[in-house]
Protein backbone atom coordinates (compact mmCIF):
# COMPACT_ATOMS: atom_id res chain seq x y z
CA UNK A 1 0.00 0.00 0.00
CA UNK A 2 1.32 3.44 -0.96
CA UNK A 3 2.51 5.71 1.83
CA UNK A 4 0.29 8.72 2.49
CA UNK A 5 1.66 12.21 1.85
CA UNK A 6 2.71 14.09 4.99
CA UNK A 7 1.73 17.74 4.55
CA UNK A 8 2.48 20.87 6.56
CA UNK A 9 0.31 23.94 5.99
CA UNK A 10 1.34 27.56 6.45
CA UNK A 11 -1.69 29.71 7.09
CA UNK A 12 -4.90 28.20 8.44
CA UNK A 13 -7.48 30.21 6.57
CA UNK A 14 -10.41 29.38 4.34
CA UNK A 15 -8.36 27.55 1.71
CA UNK A 16 -6.94 25.17 4.29
CA UNK A 17 -10.40 24.74 5.83
CA UNK A 18 -11.76 23.69 2.43
CA UNK A 19 -8.86 21.28 1.92
CA UNK A 20 -9.00 19.67 5.37
CA UNK A 21 -12.78 19.29 5.32
CA UNK A 22 -12.83 18.08 1.73
CA UNK A 23 -10.28 15.33 2.33
CA UNK A 24 -12.31 14.13 5.32
CA UNK A 25 -15.51 14.22 3.27
CA UNK A 26 -14.04 12.20 0.40
CA UNK A 27 -12.55 9.65 2.76
CA UNK A 28 -15.90 9.16 4.45
CA UNK A 29 -18.14 9.16 1.38
CA UNK A 30 -16.06 7.72 -1.43
CA UNK A 31 -17.54 10.40 -3.69
CA UNK A 32 -15.61 11.62 -6.74
CA UNK A 33 -17.74 14.74 -7.33
CA UNK A 34 -15.58 17.75 -8.12
CA UNK A 35 -12.38 15.70 -8.47
CA UNK A 36 -10.42 15.81 -11.72
CA UNK A 37 -7.91 13.10 -10.83
CA UNK A 38 -9.15 10.54 -8.28
CA UNK A 39 -5.64 9.01 -8.36
CA UNK A 40 -2.49 10.98 -9.13
CA UNK A 41 1.07 9.68 -8.73
CA UNK A 42 -0.55 6.59 -7.22
CA UNK A 43 -2.13 8.72 -4.50
CA UNK A 44 -5.85 9.04 -3.89
CA UNK A 45 -7.55 12.20 -2.65
CA UNK A 46 -7.70 10.73 0.84
CA UNK A 47 -4.01 9.80 0.91
CA UNK A 48 -3.00 13.05 2.57
CA UNK A 49 -2.14 13.43 6.26
CA UNK A 50 -1.56 16.79 7.91
CA UNK A 51 1.44 16.70 10.20
CA UNK A 52 2.12 20.37 10.97
CA UNK A 53 0.41 23.77 10.73
CA UNK A 54 1.57 27.35 11.24
CA UNK A 55 -0.28 30.60 11.91
CA UNK A 56 0.50 33.96 13.50
CA UNK A 57 -2.89 34.76 15.02
CA UNK A 58 -2.82 34.27 18.82
CA UNK A 59 -6.35 32.84 18.64
CA UNK A 60 -5.12 30.01 16.41
CA UNK A 61 -1.69 29.16 17.82
CA UNK A 62 -1.73 26.30 20.31
CA UNK A 63 -5.07 24.84 19.23
CA UNK A 64 -5.86 21.74 17.19
CA UNK A 65 -6.01 22.15 13.42
CA UNK A 66 -9.55 20.69 13.28
CA UNK A 67 -10.75 23.46 15.61
CA UNK A 68 -8.83 26.32 14.09
CA UNK A 69 -10.25 25.93 10.58
CA UNK A 70 -13.66 27.00 11.90
CA UNK A 71 -12.50 30.04 13.87
CA UNK A 72 -13.39 33.55 12.61
CA UNK A 73 -12.52 35.26 10.39
CA UNK A 74 -12.67 31.94 8.47
CA UNK A 75 -16.09 31.73 6.85
CA UNK A 76 -15.94 28.70 4.59
CA UNK A 77 -19.06 26.62 5.34
CA UNK A 78 -19.01 23.35 7.23
CA UNK A 79 -19.33 20.63 4.56
CA UNK A 80 -18.95 17.65 6.87
CA UNK A 81 -20.12 16.80 10.38
CA UNK A 82 -17.97 17.11 13.45
CA UNK A 83 -14.30 16.52 12.75
CA UNK A 84 -12.29 14.56 15.31
CA UNK A 85 -9.21 16.26 16.67
CA UNK A 86 -6.38 15.95 14.18
CA UNK A 87 -3.58 15.71 16.72
CA UNK A 88 -1.85 18.61 14.93
CA UNK A 89 -1.31 21.63 17.15
CA UNK A 90 -1.00 24.89 15.24
CA UNK A 91 2.49 26.31 15.80
CA UNK A 92 3.55 29.93 15.87
CA UNK A 93 4.60 30.98 12.40
CA UNK A 94 7.34 33.30 11.23
CA UNK A 95 6.73 36.90 12.24
CA UNK A 96 10.19 38.25 11.35
CA UNK A 97 11.42 36.90 8.03
CA UNK A 98 14.88 38.32 8.65
CA UNK A 99 15.31 36.36 11.88
CA UNK A 100 17.36 33.29 11.03
CA UNK A 101 16.50 31.70 14.36
CA UNK A 102 12.80 31.73 13.45
CA UNK A 103 13.55 30.05 10.13
CA UNK A 104 15.63 27.41 11.93
CA UNK A 105 12.80 26.83 14.43
CA UNK A 106 10.22 26.33 11.70
CA UNK A 107 12.58 24.06 9.76
CA UNK A 108 12.91 21.87 12.85
CA UNK A 109 9.12 21.77 13.30
CA UNK A 110 8.77 20.71 9.65
CA UNK A 111 10.72 17.52 10.32
CA UNK A 112 8.81 14.61 8.79
CA UNK A 113 6.77 16.71 6.36
CA UNK A 114 7.15 15.82 2.68
CA UNK A 115 5.28 18.81 1.28
CA UNK A 116 4.82 22.34 2.64
CA UNK A 117 1.68 24.06 1.36
CA UNK A 118 2.15 27.81 1.67
CA UNK A 119 -1.35 29.28 1.96
CA UNK A 120 -0.68 32.42 3.97
CA UNK A 121 -1.98 35.79 2.70
CA UNK A 122 -0.33 37.22 -0.43
CA UNK A 123 1.66 40.42 -0.29
CA UNK A 124 4.42 39.22 2.05
CA UNK A 125 7.21 38.10 -0.30
CA UNK A 126 9.94 38.07 2.36
CA UNK A 127 7.84 35.78 4.56
CA UNK A 128 7.09 33.46 1.64
CA UNK A 129 10.80 33.16 0.88
CA UNK A 130 11.56 32.51 4.56
CA UNK A 131 9.16 29.56 4.62
CA UNK A 132 10.63 28.26 1.36
CA UNK A 133 14.06 28.39 3.01
CA UNK A 134 12.71 26.49 6.04
CA UNK A 135 11.22 23.84 3.76
CA UNK A 136 14.51 23.49 1.89
CA UNK A 137 16.42 23.01 5.16
CA UNK A 138 13.85 20.44 6.28
CA UNK A 139 14.07 18.50 3.00
CA UNK A 140 10.46 19.16 2.00
CA UNK A 141 8.86 20.13 -1.31
CA UNK A 142 7.25 23.59 -1.38
CA UNK A 143 3.96 24.63 -3.00
CA UNK A 144 3.38 28.39 -3.14
CA UNK A 145 -0.32 29.17 -3.62
CA UNK A 146 0.18 32.94 -3.32
CA UNK A 147 1.13 35.55 -5.91
CA UNK A 148 4.40 36.33 -4.10
CA UNK A 149 7.37 35.34 -6.31
CA UNK A 150 9.07 32.24 -4.97
CA UNK A 151 9.26 29.75 -7.84
CA UNK A 152 9.96 32.73 -10.13
CA UNK A 153 13.14 33.45 -8.15
CA UNK A 154 15.82 31.68 -10.24
CA UNK A 155 18.25 31.27 -7.34
CA UNK A 156 15.63 29.69 -5.07
CA UNK A 157 14.42 27.43 -7.87
CA UNK A 158 17.99 26.31 -8.62
CA UNK A 159 18.58 25.41 -4.97
CA UNK A 160 15.43 23.26 -4.83
CA UNK A 161 16.39 21.58 -8.10
CA UNK A 162 19.88 20.81 -6.78
CA UNK A 163 18.37 19.31 -3.63
CA UNK A 164 15.99 17.10 -5.63
CA UNK A 165 12.98 18.88 -4.11
CA UNK A 166 10.02 20.20 -6.12
CA UNK A 167 9.15 23.90 -5.94
CA UNK A 168 5.70 24.59 -7.38
CA UNK A 169 4.29 28.08 -7.84
CA UNK A 170 3.44 30.80 -8.06
CA UNK A 171 -0.26 31.47 -7.46
CA UNK A 172 -2.60 28.62 -8.26
CA UNK A 173 -5.21 28.81 -10.98
CA UNK A 174 -8.51 28.08 -9.26
CA UNK A 175 -10.29 24.89 -10.29
CA UNK A 176 -13.06 26.91 -11.97
CA UNK A 177 -12.33 30.57 -11.37
CA UNK A 178 -12.27 33.83 -13.27
CA UNK A 179 -8.85 33.38 -14.86
CA UNK A 180 -9.51 29.93 -16.29
CA UNK A 181 -12.97 30.89 -17.59
CA UNK A 182 -11.75 34.19 -19.04
CA UNK A 183 -8.76 32.48 -20.65
CA UNK A 184 -11.01 29.82 -22.21
CA UNK A 185 -13.41 32.38 -23.65
CA UNK A 186 -10.61 34.47 -25.15
CA UNK A 187 -9.05 31.37 -26.66
CA UNK A 188 -12.42 30.38 -28.12
CA UNK A 189 -12.69 33.77 -29.83
CA UNK A 190 -9.22 33.32 -31.30
CA UNK A 191 -9.98 29.77 -32.48
CA UNK A 192 -13.24 30.87 -34.14
CA UNK A 193 -11.60 33.78 -35.95
CA UNK A 194 -13.23 36.67 -34.11
CA UNK A 195 -11.26 39.84 -33.45
CA UNK A 196 -11.08 40.94 -29.84
CA UNK A 197 -11.62 44.66 -29.30
CA UNK A 198 -11.74 44.83 -25.51
CA UNK A 199 -12.33 42.73 -22.40
CA UNK A 200 -12.34 43.09 -18.64
CA UNK A 201 -12.92 41.13 -15.47
CA UNK A 202 -14.16 42.22 -12.05
CA UNK A 203 -13.74 40.06 -8.94
CA UNK A 204 -15.58 40.50 -5.64
CA UNK A 205 -15.21 38.34 -2.54
CA UNK A 206 -15.78 38.21 1.19
CA UNK A 207 -12.84 36.22 2.56
CA UNK A 208 -9.91 37.60 4.52
CA UNK A 209 -7.71 36.87 1.50
CA UNK A 210 -9.82 39.25 -0.57
CA UNK A 211 -9.61 41.88 2.16
CA UNK A 212 -5.84 41.50 2.25
CA UNK A 213 -5.54 41.66 -1.53
CA UNK A 214 -7.53 44.87 -1.70
CA UNK A 215 -4.72 46.41 0.38
CA UNK A 216 -1.81 44.48 -1.19
CA UNK A 217 -3.09 43.64 -4.66
CA UNK A 218 -0.17 44.55 -6.93
CA UNK A 219 1.27 41.04 -7.15
CA UNK A 220 -2.16 39.48 -7.63
CA UNK A 221 -2.96 41.82 -10.52
CA UNK A 222 0.33 40.89 -12.20
CA UNK A 223 -0.41 37.21 -11.64
CA UNK A 224 -3.87 37.46 -13.18
CA UNK A 225 -2.40 39.13 -16.24
CA UNK A 226 0.26 36.41 -16.42
CA UNK A 227 -2.56 33.89 -16.77
CA UNK A 228 -3.54 35.58 -20.06
CA UNK A 229 -0.11 36.14 -21.61
CA UNK A 230 -0.32 33.13 -23.91
CA UNK A 231 -3.01 34.86 -25.95
CA UNK A 232 -0.78 37.00 -28.17
CA UNK A 233 -2.40 40.39 -28.53
CA UNK A 234 -5.01 39.78 -25.84
CA UNK A 235 -3.04 41.09 -22.84
CA UNK A 236 -2.98 44.59 -24.40
CA UNK A 237 -6.77 44.52 -24.71
CA UNK A 238 -7.73 42.91 -21.43
CA UNK A 239 -8.18 44.83 -18.20
CA UNK A 240 -8.36 43.38 -14.70
CA UNK A 241 -10.18 45.65 -12.27
CA UNK A 242 -8.89 45.97 -8.69
CA UNK A 243 -10.34 43.33 -6.38
CA UNK A 244 -13.33 44.28 -4.28
CA UNK A 245 -13.97 43.15 -0.70
CA UNK A 246 -17.62 42.68 0.33
CA UNK A 247 -17.86 40.91 3.72
CA UNK A 248 -21.44 39.72 3.20
CA UNK A 249 -20.27 37.46 0.36
CA UNK A 250 -18.35 35.38 2.95
CA UNK A 251 -16.48 32.60 1.13
CA UNK A 252 -18.21 33.28 -2.18
CA UNK A 253 -16.46 34.98 -5.06
CA UNK A 254 -18.55 36.77 -7.66
CA UNK A 255 -16.86 37.54 -10.97
CA UNK A 256 -18.05 39.50 -13.99
CA UNK A 257 -16.38 39.04 -17.37
CA UNK A 258 -17.08 41.18 -20.43
CA UNK A 259 -15.80 40.53 -23.94
CA UNK A 260 -16.31 42.77 -26.97
CA UNK A 261 -15.32 41.48 -30.40
CA UNK A 262 -15.87 41.76 -34.12
CA UNK A 263 -17.15 38.98 -36.34
CA UNK A 264 -17.56 38.66 -40.11
CA UNK A 265 -18.19 42.01 -41.79
CA UNK A 266 -16.96 43.85 -38.70
CA UNK A 267 -20.26 43.15 -36.97
CA UNK A 268 -20.19 43.34 -33.20
CA UNK A 269 -20.28 40.54 -30.65
CA UNK A 270 -20.74 41.26 -26.94
CA UNK A 271 -20.56 38.67 -24.17
CA UNK A 272 -21.19 39.11 -20.43
CA UNK A 273 -20.65 36.27 -17.97
CA UNK A 274 -21.29 36.11 -14.23
CA UNK A 275 -19.54 33.43 -12.20
CA UNK A 276 -20.29 32.69 -8.53
CA UNK A 277 -18.27 30.07 -6.67
CA UNK A 278 -16.95 29.25 -3.21
CA UNK A 279 -13.45 30.59 -3.75
CA UNK A 280 -11.73 28.27 -1.21
CA UNK A 281 -13.24 25.22 -2.93
CA UNK A 282 -11.57 26.30 -6.16
CA UNK A 283 -8.24 26.49 -4.36
CA UNK A 284 -8.63 23.11 -2.65
CA UNK A 285 -9.56 21.42 -5.93
CA UNK A 286 -6.17 22.44 -7.33
CA UNK A 287 -4.10 22.15 -4.15
CA UNK A 288 -4.95 18.46 -3.83
CA UNK A 289 -3.31 17.88 -7.23
CA UNK A 290 -0.30 20.11 -6.57
CA UNK A 291 0.36 18.31 -3.28
CA UNK A 292 0.26 14.90 -4.92
CA UNK A 293 2.41 16.06 -7.85
CA UNK A 294 4.99 17.45 -5.45
CA UNK A 295 5.01 14.30 -3.34
CA UNK A 296 5.34 12.00 -6.34
CA UNK A 297 8.19 14.03 -7.82
CA UNK A 298 9.95 14.27 -4.45
CA UNK A 299 9.84 10.51 -4.04
CA UNK A 300 11.43 10.23 -7.49
CA UNK A 301 14.05 12.87 -6.58
CA UNK A 302 12.82 15.21 -9.32
CA UNK A 303 13.52 18.70 -8.04
CA UNK A 304 12.65 22.21 -9.15
CA UNK A 305 9.77 23.14 -11.38
CA UNK A 306 7.47 20.43 -12.75
CA UNK A 307 6.16 20.99 -16.26
CA UNK A 308 2.98 19.08 -15.45
CA UNK A 309 2.09 21.65 -12.78
CA UNK A 310 2.24 24.70 -15.06
CA UNK A 311 -1.41 24.53 -16.14
CA UNK A 312 -2.48 24.71 -12.48
CA UNK A 313 -0.56 27.94 -11.84
CA UNK A 314 -1.09 31.55 -12.86
CA UNK A 315 2.57 32.55 -12.65
CA UNK A 316 4.93 29.59 -13.10
CA UNK A 317 8.67 30.16 -13.58
CA UNK A 318 9.38 32.31 -16.62
CA UNK A 319 6.37 34.60 -16.23
CA UNK A 320 6.62 38.23 -15.16
CA UNK A 321 7.17 39.18 -11.53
Amino acid sequence: MIERVRVAVVGVGNNVSALVQGIALYRASGSVAGIRRPVLEGLGVGDVDFVAAFATSPEKVGRDLSEVIFLPPNNYPRIIGELPLSGVTVCRGITDAADGAEVDRVAAELAGAEVVLYAAPSGRPETALAYAEAALRAGAAFVNTTSDPVARDPQVLDRFAAAGLPLLGDDLTSQFGTSIVHHALLRLLEERGLTLTSSYQVNLGGTEDFRNLVEHGEGKMRSKLNALTSLGEAPDLVEVAPLGYLPHLKSHKVAHINIEAQAWGETTVSLDVKLKVHDPSGAAGVNIDLIRMAAGASRQHRGGHLDEAASLLKSPPGTAV
